[in-house]
């Protein structure tokens, strides 16, 4: 079984920093995609950032010129970097890994690390 341990959140001032972590279970390049997602309370869960296994990044909008998403192979770990945060940003932080092909998918989930900025 995939696990996912997130780690990193906490209360942060707007205009502050934090750097999430993601800790897998096995080789993240083993995995199509990794990702953060986030819900913020009484909204739908979207997406962060991702990187695919060959290290290619994309970005919510919202996001770009912020948000950093990077890995450490070595480790298994996927982190997020935040910068110049938000009260907006303020939610719970879920870390995804996913691995498909045009017939199947697997999608593993953690159980999220919470994000709290001070306006």
């Amino acid at each position: 079984q995939v696990q996912l341990v997130e780690s990193g959140g906490g209360l942060v001032q707007e205009g502050g920093s934090l750097r999430l972590s993601c800790a897998a279970s096995r080789s993240i390049v083993s995995f199509s995609s990794m990702g953060w997602y986030r819900q913020a309370p009484g909204k739908q869960r979207e997406l962060v950032a991702g990187i695919s296994s060959g290290g290619i990044t994309n970005y919510a909008d919202s996001m770009k010129g912020r948000f950093t998403i990077s890995r450490d192979t070595a480790k298994n770990t996927v982190y997020l970097q935040m910068n110049s945060l938000k009260a907006e940003d303020t939610a719970v932080y879920y870390c995804n890994a996913y691995r498909g092909n045009y017939a199947q998918s697997e999608d593993y989930w953690g159980k999220g690390t919470t994000v709290t900025v001070s306006s």
